[in-house]
């Protein structure tokens, strides 16, 4: 691999490769042989580098420890059975770390950094992903404030990098069921719910742990004026079906706009699935399912993909869903990790070839 003009590259002199079990992968816990690092220092981002992955130094004083000016995001990369490598809309990443970034006062990053970077550091890393449905490369860019200051005002340093991950399916099955929550907010209006920023994550950590003492592996979050209109499941957006219509809480200043979610959404339009993004009550949702006409709820996420939700409780009540044939669910992530593999025609133009 030569370095270019924009960017340096130091290679590992020893892949850790040949000591990873890929059938025994926890997500999140193995890190491929590289990482991408770019700082910024007096008022500019400096010349990347690509180096072997390994652990970084901060002060402890280091801004982002004090005042939580970190922002991050989550995407893949899939291989298929040709070898060729591919992304799945990583404009959309791009862009919205940078809108997460300027939430909370960061500079944004370059994009001909973003994508040289990127794409550098998986051709590099290309044998640590795996072909067929269910294996990829999670990759996490994430930028925080490295200043050494404990002044409460915007950091005048940062630290971008990219770590990659290879992962299997997340959910590996089973039944998942949801608590509709009442008294936690994962986010309110005005604040920082739309960014993905680090600390909305460790926010959300507690009420899961509640809700998971009760026997259920996630929560529905719901407005924080009022705890009456349905907003996310846990880290991902989510969608209900009622009869053949397919609802979603509209993208807002509390609700992330996910890269799945608006796939989902595209998909089911072009399939001539009736879509409304409108807010969702928590009562129209109990009303259905009382009346049997609530036929699927489901998550959407990068990590997930789609999550087809088996229950939910709401103030002590619980509510099963019945698996139903061809589900929307299970036809929309059919078509999107088909196009994602590049087993089938993409008429969306959302993949993107790497190299």
């Amino acid at each position: 691999m030569n370095p270019t003009k924009s960017l340096n590259v130091s290679q590992t002199k020893q892949s850790r490769l040949a000591s990873v079990d890929f059938d025994q992968l926890s997500f999140g816990e193995i890190f491929t042989d590289h990482m991408f690092v770019c700082d910024y220092k007096q008022g500019q981002w400096q010349t990347p580098e690509i180096v072997p992955y390994q652990n970084i130094s901060l002060a402890p004083s280091a801004s982002a420890l004090h005042y939580g000016q970190a922002v991050f995001e989550g995407m893949k990369a899939y291989k298929d059975d040709s070898g060729q490598l591919w992304l799945f809309r990583p404009e959309l990443n791009f862009n919205r770390i940078n809108k997460s970034s300027i939430r909370l006062g960061m500079p944004e990053f370059p994009k001909e950094y973003f994508f040289e970077g990127l794409e550098t550091l998986l051709e590099l890393d290309s044998d640590w992903v795996r072909p067929g449905i269910g294996s990829s490369l999670y990759i996490r860019p994430f930028v925080f404030a490295n200043q050494a200051c404990v002044q409460a005002s915007p950091s005048l340093e940062y630290k971008f990098l990219i770590i990659c991950s290879p992962v299997n399916s997340y959910y590996s099955g089973g039944e998942l069921k949801v608590l509709i929550e009442k008294n936690y907010s994962r986010a309110a209006s005005g604040g920082v719910g739309y960014a993905k920023a680090a600390g909305n994550y460790a926010a959300q950590f507690y009420p899961t742990s509640q809700a998971m003492k009760k026997g259920f592996q996630q929560i529905i979050w719901t407005d924080s004026a009022t705890h009456s209109y349905l907003e996310e499941a846990g880290t991902m957006n989510i969608f209900f079906r009622i009869e053949d219509r397919l609802l979603t809480a509209p993208a807002s200043d509390t609700i992330l706009d996910g890269i799945t979610r608006k796939s989902v959404i595209e998909w089911a339009q072009h399939q001539g699935i009736q879509v409304e993004e409108r807010p969702v009550s928590v009562q129209e949702i109990i009303e259905a399912a009382d009346k049997g006409i609530l036929l699927e709820v489901f998550g959407s996420g990068t990590a997930v993909v789609i999550s087809p939700i088996n229950g939910f409780s709401y103030e002590g009540t619980d509510y099963s869903l019945t698996e139903i044939q061809n589900s929307f669910a299970a036809q929309a992530k059919e078509a999107i990790t088909g196009i994602q593999y590049n087993i089938s025609q993409d008429p969306f133009g959302w993949r993107y070839k790497v190299g």
